[in-house]
C-alpha cells in the first residue's frame, strides 16, 4: 500500500517536473511549490529508506515523520490552491496532492496509535519491574501462587 502511495506520489511529482518549465517563465512567488514538493519528496524518500535493511523506524518516529509529511501536504495543497490560477497549476494535480495526503494521514494515525500502545505497555512493564524490586520476596507467595500470607497464631 505504501509503495502504492509512493509510486503515485512519484508520478505527481513526474507531472510537476513536466509543469517546472511553465512555473519557471511564471510569475514570482511560484517557486515555493517547487521547495514544498522538493522537501515533501525528501520526506517519502526517508519513509522509504528506513524500511529496508536492519534499519527500520520506530513507531514514534514513524508517527513524526508521517506527521511532518501530512504537515507539508498541507501547506503545499494550501498554497496550491490559493495559487491555482497564478501559477498555472493544473486541478488533477492538487486533486492527487489531496488524496495522497489523506492516505498519509491515514498511515500516521495507525503509526501513532501503534506509539501509543507501545508507550503504554513500556510504563506498564517499568511499574512491574518497579514493584518487584520494592518487594524483597520477589513477588506474591512463589510455593502457592497466592499473595504473601501473614503467619497466624502465637509467634
Amino acid at each position: 500500500m505504501r509503495r502504492y502511495a509512493t509510486l503515485r506520489l512519484a508520478a505527481v511529482l513526474t507531472g510537476m517536473g513536466l509543469v517546472s518549465p511553465v512555473l519557471a517563465q511564471a510569475p514570482s512567488g511560484c517557486e515555493n511549490i517547487q521547495k514544498l514538493m522538493q522537501e515533501r519528496q525528501a520526506l517519502v524518500q526517508q519513509l522509504n529508506t528506513s524500511g529496508k535493511g536492519k534499519k527500520r523506524l520506530t513507531p514514534t518516529q514513524a508517527c513524526n515523520l508521517l506527521g511532518r509529511l501530512v504537515n507539508n501536504g498541507n501547506a503545499t495543497v494550501k498554497f496550491a490552491t490559493a495559487n491555482q490560477d497564478w501559477c498555472q497549476i493544473p486541478a488533477s494535480f492538487i486533486d492527487g496532492l489531496k488524496a495522497d495526503n489523506e492516505k498519509a494521514g491515514g498511515y500516521r494515525g495507525q503509526a501513532c496509535n501503534a506509539a501509543k500502545q507501545q508507550a503504554t505497555l513500556e510504563r506498564r512493564a517499568r511499574q512491574q519491574a518497579q514493584q518487584q524490586s520494592q518487594n524483597p520476596f520477589g513477588g506474591p507467595d512463589a510455593v502457592t501462587g497466592g499473595p504473601m500470607r501473614v503467619p497466624q497464631g502465637a509467634l
